[in-house]
């Protein structure tokens, strides 16, 4: 199944956000591997880092953990750094044709040297309310991002999708 075509679904508050087209690089089972083009036709800058049109995301999802990690390049190779997504743990489609993973607003900025770690959107997570109707998920997400950013003060965030 590598080499073969995957649509990622990316869902928030019940609500497609976003569908893209990728690449399945691996599938083991409990984490699948894609790559796939930065989903816009403009550039986004978010202070801390711009992804643009040629950029190319390897992303990494798994069954069984609370995350997604994007290990984001330029079109000519250089790493840009990882960006992590709290989510519920993908579920891919019994065709193995889609990825879908619900995006619980926590995630994690870490530059291509390790230098920068920045937790993002943790307003976002207070506002949207999921602590408080799901108590057991708000509990496993902030669990996700305390743990997404030991790994990545550690220096072991390239290992952890090696």
């Amino acid at each position: 199944m590598s080499g073969s075509s995957v649509e990622v679904v990316l869902v928030k508050a019940g609500r497609t956000k976003i569908r893209y087209p990728a690449v399945r690089v691996a599938d083991d089972g409990v984490r699948v591997t894609v790559t796939a083009p930065w989903a816009r036709d403009t550039a986004r800058d978010f202070g801390f880092v711009r992804f643009e049109p040629g950029d190319v995301f390897t992303e990494h999802y798994w069954r069984d953990r609370w995350y997604a990690v994007k290990e984001v390049r330029t079109a000519d190779g250089a790493l840009k750094g990882w960006y992590c997504d709290v989510t519920r743990p993908a579920v891919v489609s019994a065709s193995g044709t889609e990825v879908t993973v619900e995006d619980l607003d926590l995630d994690l900025w870490v530059s291509a040297d390790g230098s920068v770690v920045l937790r993002l959107d943790e307003d976002e997570f207070a506002e949207s309310g999921l602590a408080g109707r799901d108590p057991e998920a708000g509990a496993a997400a902030v669990a996700a991002l305390d743990a997404l950013e030991r790994v990545a003060l550690s220096g072991g965030l390239a290992g952890l999708v090696a």
